[in-house]
């Protein structure tokens, strides 16, 4: 079985890697996201059509994943955020329980964990009465035997990818 495994292992291809017009590329869409292809091009110095392309190869593979605006909850008037882990009653694979997450608008996330819980959920609420509401809509499913929440008080470093963007393209 080792064997197999090794060989497993040896035959499967990480995602390669970005290069340095990807990463300026990218960088470039974070600081100015209306730029366009065009724009883009006229920026960077390349054709249209590079641009164009390093898009799309980077689309299929996963490493844009959205061009959509990037929404504040606060603004949104969710104001309250929260992480709520979740002890999930074994045996049952969790899934009921996800799907029972994902009907929960409040619900922005939610990750299979290692630990004493299994899921962990980033929530937001308008305000602590509504999270509470939130809370209790949460844990409202049979499978869901215990909960423990701890409510956010302040954001010191905001989701982020570009550093990785950065280091992929500096040496090492």
């Amino acid at each position: 079985m080792p064997g197999y495994i090794a060989e497993m292992l040896h035959t499967m291809s990480m995602p390669d890697a970005i290069d340095d017009l990807d990463a300026r590329l990218l960088l470039l869409l974070e600081e100015n996201p209306s730029v366009g292809v065009l724009g883009a091009s006229r920026t960077l110095g390349v054709a249209r059509g590079t641009v164009q392309s390093r898009l799309d190869k980077m689309v299929a593979r996963g490493v844009i994943r959205s061009f959509a605006p990037q929404l504040d909850p606060a603004g949104l008037g969710y104001p309250v955020m929260a992480f709520a882990t979740l002890e999930i009653r074994q045996g049952t694979g969790g899934g009921p329980v996800v799907e029972h997450l994902a009907r929960i608008p409040q619900v922005l996330e939610a990750h299979t964990i290692t630990g004493s819980g299994d899921l962990l959920c980033r929530i937001v609420a308008h305000d602590n009465a509504d999270l509470q509401r939130v809370i209790d809509a949460v844990v409202g499913h049979p499978l869901v035997e215990r909960s423990s929440t701890v409510i956010c008080l302040s954001t010191r470093v905001e989701y982020r990818t570009l550093p990785l963007v950065r280091n992929d393209v500096t040496p090492r």
